[in-house]
């Protein structure tokens, strides 16, 4: 179970520094993430998930050395203690893989504008050389629609050795995986050329793509990944709680079930990416949609901050991500009530860990009300929602024990407050 981080935000990092890379001193802030480690290990996780650490122009994405930390976060020695640091607390190390494309100021990129057809790096790109002449712009493929993101050829054997060698590198220096960003962007034929020989190496390495739309359970087949993120089924949970229809919510769970029978999805209520869950559903809401997290199947991720409650709404524009990408203080701050709610579901779900790949039943539903029963033969974990403003009585579908949330057991019924959730055991 990851807890998720953006590096740069979380230091309080310029993401569009007027500066070249080449010309910014390094400022040493990846101690400030290992301040936080042992908040992840009261929390009950045992992940630590990276977002991009590599020297970008601006925002983590626009990668220009995949061999280099990042200056604005420090250098290898950081990010080595911090490495290190983790595994001591028993928490491994997922770092973000932006292997669809490259920034701009890449200078494999930029030795294109040079020398043309013949730089050493051209085999790196799918480049319309056509009428093309010395000072002119080279037309190349971005990444939709970004300009300062220069898509890579996946049909190349040179990107190939060139991921190959990235993976390899980091995962000799101590990461115990990757995260595949954009891989919904890339043909699953590449990664099952990739991931093989990185496995050869490092057989216990973890590869999760990101995987936003399309067949999920085709793109695992065809890639070898382990995982992909389930988008379809955190719509479900937000759309489902904020519109108070739990009829959507249900049909995400059924949906995400089926992708079972293929892998176990990576399972999520917020990101870098999306609005803060606490203000997509509301503050009041947000335990409700960890209470679904914690108790479906899947590898669930905390994105740093839910467990606070904090909110933050992603806007559309240049700088709109930046609310939900805030900059940390130095050290925790005390615990809230939605904290102690986290704590008490990764708890339960690590005294069950069959919960992980377990098939989820709706056992009552309406509107506003919804009954879920994760099960095997022998236990069973019942999750209950009211989005109600009245108190509501519901099946409690043979549990015995609130463990979560809060509500009222008696007779084979289970009595939940105006906006209540529980989950309970047999």
């Amino acid at each position: 179970m990851w807890w998720h981080v953006y590096p740069l935000g979380f230091v309080g990092a310029e993401v569009r520094p007027e500066t070249a890379v080449a010309d910014r001193p390094v400022e040493h802030r990846l101690d400030r993430i290992a301040g936080w480690l042992d908040h992840v290990v009261d929390l009950g996780l045992n992940g630590l998930l990276l977002g991009p650490v590599f020297a970008s122009s601006t925002h983590g994405y626009d990668t220009v050395d995949h061999f280099r930390i990042d200056p604005r976060l420090g250098d290898d020695d950081d990010f080595d203690r911090l490495v290190a640091a983790a595994h001591e607390r028993g928490v491994r190390v997922l770092l973000d893989g932006v292997f669809n494309h490259v920034g701009r100021e890449h200078p494999a990129f930029r030795a294109l504008a040079a020398d043309g057809p013949d730089a050493a790096t051209a085999d790196l790109f799918a480049v319309d050389w056509d009428g093309w002449q010395p000072g002119m712009p080279v037309r190349v493929g971005d990444f939709e629609g970004h300009d300062i993101l220069v898509a890579l050829d996946h049909g190349s054997s040179t990107t190939e050795d060139l991921v190959v060698e990235v993976m390899t590198h980091w995962l000799g220096r101590g990461v115990d995986g990757w995260r595949l960003d954009a891989a919904y962007a890339v043909a699953p034929a590449f990664w099952a050329r990739v991931l093989p020989r990185v496995r050869e190496r490092f057989p216990d390495a973890w590869f999760s793509g990101e995987v936003i739309h399309g067949d999920a359970a085709a793109i695992v087949r065809e890639s070898t990944m382990d995982s992909t993120t389930q988008y379809e089924l955190w719509q479900g949970i937000w759309h489902g709680i904020a519109d108070g229809n739990c009829h959507e919510l249900a049909h995400a769970i059924e949906r995400h079930d089926a992708l079972l029978e293929t892998f176990v999805p990576t399972t999520f209520v917020g990101n870098h990416d999306v609005t803060r869950i606490a203000s997509a559903v509301g503050e009041g809401f947000a335990p409700h949609a960890a209470a679904v997290l914690f108790t479906v199947a899947g590898t669930p991720i905390v994105y740093a901050g839910d467990e606070y409650g904090w909110t933050g709404v992603k806007e559309e524009r240049l700088g709109g991500d930046d609310a939900v990408r805030p900059e940390f203080p130095d050290a925790p701050p005390a615990p809230t009530a939605i904290t102690h709610d986290h704590e008490a579901l990764v708890a339960l779900r690590r005294r069950n860990p069959w919960l992980h790949r377990a098939h989820t039943d709706v056992v009552h539903l309406t509107n506003s009300a919804v009954v879920l029963r994760t099960a095997t033969s022998d236990a069973a974990v019942v999750t209950a929602l009211n989005l109600a403003a009245d108190p509501v009585d519901l099946p409690a579908a043979d549990a015995t024990q609130v463990e979560a949330g809060g509500g009222d057991l008696g007779d084979g019924t289970l009595r939940l407050q105006a906006g209540g959730w529980a989950v309970l055991t047999k």
